[in-house]
């Protein structure tokens, strides 16, 4: 329930800010900065995952082994 709220709280805190830059001449930075930061947390979910089920994720160590392999063998 409390989550509920606190979206409901800032999405309306967003709007309020979207709405005064479109409508108000007297608009300021505040207003600007909760609109970009509104914006960026929304597309933020969209490109951000944990590494193991992204695709195309590379392994952890990667370079570590081609360093090695470049070196060649016995070079350790």
């Amino acid at each position: 329930m409390y989550r509920w709220a606190a979206c409901t709280a800032f999405t309306a805190l967003w709007w309020w800010a979207a709405a005064r830059l479109l409508l108000s001449p007297d608009a300021g930075a505040l207003e600007g900065a909760v609109a970009a930061g509104g914006w960026g947390l929304s597309v933020l979910p969209v490109h951000c995952l944990p590494k193991a089920r992204a695709g195309g994720a590379l392994a952890a160590g990667r370079w570590r082994r081609a360093w090695r392999a470049a070196r060649g063998p016995g070079a350790d």
